[in-house]
């Protein structure tokens, strides 16, 4: 049997009573970091599980899928994903190869940030569609996610970003001699992804009288959801530029621009300095 296994998004006890006594049982064990990240180390990890766990990065998730499956039509193997199997599209493809292979399969929930999002007050089921915002460098500059958040605002719906997240990427100059190198791990921030959005808001006012996001637009700053450290902040687009919410991982909302009363009661308290009833419209 091969299992999918969400861990949860705080720390190593996050994992349900089901998804560990598997854990226990498989001949192998996977754990997959690249697409998040636990807020635990891996010695911590396999201390709590009482077993070695296997390293599965994004080389192997992405282009060794068969190697993780191996053997799992005969013996118990188990891949561990940070937050929800689903919460990334990229573990979708094993469940296809299983079904390929004629390996059963069984996936087991747990929380991910597209749920535990509503921690901040915003009611689920007002969130239009995720975007995922980018790292831009000198030759890339994609802004295609700023015109989901606008359809979002367009419709007063809220906008989850997911920011991105750099781990084992390899250096331009080792793809070009064919020797991987690769570059430190990188996660951006709240403030990044502001200021790049402020950026795209600027070039939209220049181009069409931009009106759907400002620099004074609300927006919703989350860092480490789940964890013991976790901190939300609530400010605008051009505060959060400013805002340091620490370590990693971080995640940016933009609200609708009508929101509910419970809802700006809710945030009204992560917000310092700004009275939310004067912006709420």
């Amino acid at each position: 049997m091969f299992y999918l296994i969400g861990l949860g998004l705080g720390d190593i006890k996050d994992i349900t009573v089901k998804g560990l006594e598997i854990v226990k049982q498989c001949s192998r064990v996977y754990l997959e970091m690249y697409t998040s990240i636990l807020g635990c180390s891996l010695e911590d990890m396999q201390e709590f599980y009482g077993r070695p766990l296997l390293l599965a990065d994004r080389d192997l998730v992405e282009q060794g899928a068969d190697e993780i499956l191996a053997g799992a039509g005969e013996s118990d193997v188990a891949l561990l994903v940070v937050g929800d199997p689903f919460g990334a599209t990229t573990h979708t493809d094993f469940i296809l190869r299983a079904k390929e292979k004629n390996i059963p399969y069984k996936v087991i929930h747990n929380a991910s940030i597209m749920n535990a999002i509503g921690c901040c007050g915003l009611q689920l089921y007002k969130f239009g569609e995720t975007v995922s915002i980018p790292y831009w460098d000198e030759t890339w500059k994609p802004d295609s996610f700023y015109d989901k958040i606008k359809l979002n605002r367009l419709h007063n719906m809220h906008t989850l970003c997911l920011l991105d997240i750099k781990v084992k990427e390899p250096t331009p100059e080792s793809l070009m001699r064919k020797r991987k190198e690769y570059m430190p791990p990188r996660f951006m921030s709240v403030a990044e992804a502001a200021q790049q959005l402020l950026t795209i808001v600027e070039k939209k006012d220049a181009l069409e009288r931009n009106t759907v996001l400002n620099e004074q637009s609300l927006c919703v700053g989350l860092a480490r959801v789940g964890q013991d450290t976790q901190q939300i902040v609530v400010t605008t687009l051009h505060g959060m530029r400013a805002t340091d919410l620490g370590g990693p991982l971080h995640s940016l909302i933009i609200p609708a621009k009508e929101m509910h009363p419970l809802e700006v009661e809710f945030l009204q308290q992560y917000a310092a300095n700004i009275k939310l009833d004067d912006y709420n419209h």
